[in-house]
């Protein structure tokens, strides 16, 4: 969660919002690929630090599949991410904050919860989360003070 956090307060100095991601191989703690948030540089509504970080690791391994592997990210995926997510076939999401508004793991649709999910990654959330909380609301905060 500390890489997730450190690429999460690289995309905030880029002015995007502050989430990053790594996918861990958890048998030899590789870290297999990193990222973070960056819909505004990237002109991509779709570059979310998951995203980023699975492109990459499917890139690197030539695979799509990312069977076994794990993501870490420092905020409860949305459900593009989730979509993403179980398509690459992630083993285990460890995430840090909750995201009441825009979150689709245990908040809003569930994603991995529903019916038509075809695959299902084990879940551990809470980790970090207080730091990763606070990196998104000092972000917040800050362009807050800008814009008034």
């Amino acid at each position: 969660m500390r890489i997730a956090l450190a690429a999460a307060q690289d995309a905030a100095s880029r002015g995007e919002t502050p989430v990053g991601a790594v996918i861990v191989d958890p048998t030899t703690e590789e870290v297999i690929a990193i990222g973070s948030n960056g819909p505004i540089g990237a002109h991509d509504p779709t570059a979310h630090a998951e995203i980023v970080a699975l492109r990459e690791a499917a890139a690197k391994l030539g695979n799509y599949r990312l069977t076994d592997l794990t993501l870490v990210v420092t905020l409860e995926p949305c459900a593009m991410c989730a979509g993403a997510i179980s398509h690459a076939r992630i083993g285990r999401v460890v995430f840090g904050a909750e995201d009441p508004k825009g979150g689709a793991v245990v908040h809003g649709p569930r994603f991995f919860e529903q019916p038509t999910c075809h695959w299902r990654p084990q879940v551990t959330g809470g980790v970090l989360a207080e730091e990763s909380a606070e990196l998104l609301r000092g972000f917040f905060r800050a362009r807050r003070k800008k814009k008034g």
